[in-house]
């Protein structure tokens, strides 16, 4: 992948290719009527032959030709150094251009590691009864949510039958048969689909809430008995990644389907203001398009399977490398370490990276607008010129050569 980078073209290249579509027939027609004005002047053949040799010498494209290939080059192989994969020369490009980053929740600023830490009964149940009818509805669940409350049933009671049947409902929950009770298992949105009475359940699952966990309704046979809550934790280096994309000047949403209070919790850990709740993970996609509506350059970051439309949306997909395979073949830029700091990493190597195409082309164009005036005027032998052609093309290289230097993750 990163092989293909290197070789991709950024769409700067293209205004290079273009500008030596017209520089190259100029060159050609500056050196014929330097041959001709020579020779009708000064009437010798050989001084006009050497001039116009001289302009086509210093007026060779080849820096312009490399001035961007090379940085390209060089910038995604170290950002594969740095644990940074960019599939393309144009997401390289695209990236530094960036004023907002969406970030999923779950598994990219969090661990993606929920825990159970309450299991409140509301009826008669006894509290363990409820953990295990709840793990052995979620045994068959792939949300990191169901995960967790199987992964706990199973610590408590070993292992656990299957339910007589199971459906995943996506971003609500699961309903599931165990030793012949109808469960739900999941949101209020859940619960009201199917009709179900919240019941006096609004203070208490509020709480938990305003705590940061993710409180679930546990309804048997249409009435709620037990609100299971669980907490995932945020990464070690979240807060700190985001505050340096605020520094950058770049604005960070968080997109989560957890409801308002959780997902309000969660960002004030971390440091953002702008949340966007209770999003259906076919919606994500739909979140992300309003904001490229809006005029702004949007990244979404990401590790499910659900985030890959939104991924895929975005103006450039970042897949955070811990997650799932279809999120990083969605994505346009893979993130191996699963560490956000590797966000501002990646921003800032684009920056880079086009700061030295912008000197490479500058030097390349300099040498030929200077150079091609002293060649026309006889002030130039050939080898001279080619001399100065081929250190124009050393210094762009050795000029790209000098991001190898550069750390992307710091300021």
């Amino acid at each position: 992948m990163v092989e293909e980078a290197q070789g991709s073209k950024a769409p700067i290249q293209k205004i290079a290719d273009q500008v030596s579509g017209v520089f190259v027939p100029v060159v050609i027609g500056i050196a014929l009527l330097t041959f001709v004005l020579w020779y009708l002047v000064a009437g010798d053949l050989t001084s006009a032959i050497v001039s116009a040799v001289s302009v086509l010498v210093i007026a060779c494209p080849c820096a312009l030709g490399l001035a961007t290939p090379t940085a390209i080059m060089v910038g995604t192989g170290k950002g594969a150094e740095n644990g940074i994969l960019i599939k393309g020369g144009e997401y390289l490009e695209m990236a530094y251009k960036l004023n907002t980053v969406v970030l999923d929740k779950t598994g990219t600023i969090t661990k993606g590691e929920p825990e159970v830490t309450d299991s409140l009964t509301l009826g008669e149940l006894a509290p363990d009864q409820i953990l295990r009818w709840a793990a052995i509805a979620e045994k068959r669940s792939e949300h990191p949510l169901g995960v967790a409350i199987y992964e706990k049933g199973k610590k408590e009671y070993g292992q656990l039958p299957d339910a007589d049947e199971f459906t995943a409902i996506p971003g609500r929950g699961v309903m599931a048969m165990v030793e012949g009770k109808a469960i739900y298992l999941g949101t209020r949105k859940l619960m009201l689909d199917q009709e179900i009475d919240l019941g006096m359940t609004e203070t208490t699952i509020a709480e938990l809430e305003d705590a940061g966990k993710t409180a679930m309704l546990m309804a048997i046979d249409q009435k709620v008995e037990a609100i299971i809550a669980v907490a995932d934790t945020v990464k070690e280096n979240s807060g700190a990644a985001i505050a340096e994309l605020q520094q950058m000047g770049v604005e960070v949403y968080m997109i989560t389907g957890d409801n308002r209070r959780t997902a309000a919790a969660i960002a004030k850990q971390v440091g953002i203001t702008n949340v966007l709740a209770e999003v259906l993970p076919e919606h994500k996609a739909e979140e992300v398009e309003k904001l490229k509506k809006q005029g702004k350059i949007v990244a979404m970051v990401g590790d499910g399977i659900n985030d890959a439309p939104a991924l895929a949306t975005a103006d450039i997909g970042m897949a955070i490398g811990t997650g799932t395979d279809v999120a990083m073949e969605a994505a346009d830029i893979t993130l191996m370490r699963g560490d956000l700091k590797t966000i501002p990493a990646a921003i800032r190597l684009s920056r880079q990276t086009m700061r030295k195409i912008k000197q490479n082309l500058f030097w390349a164009f300099i040498y030929n607008t200077v150079g091609i005036p002293f060649a026309a005027f006889g002030l130039l032998n050939p080898m001279i010129a080619g001399a100065a052609m081929a250190f124009s093309s050393v210094s762009v290289v050795t000029n790209s050569l000098g991001l190898k230097r550069f750390n992307p993750y710091k300021n």
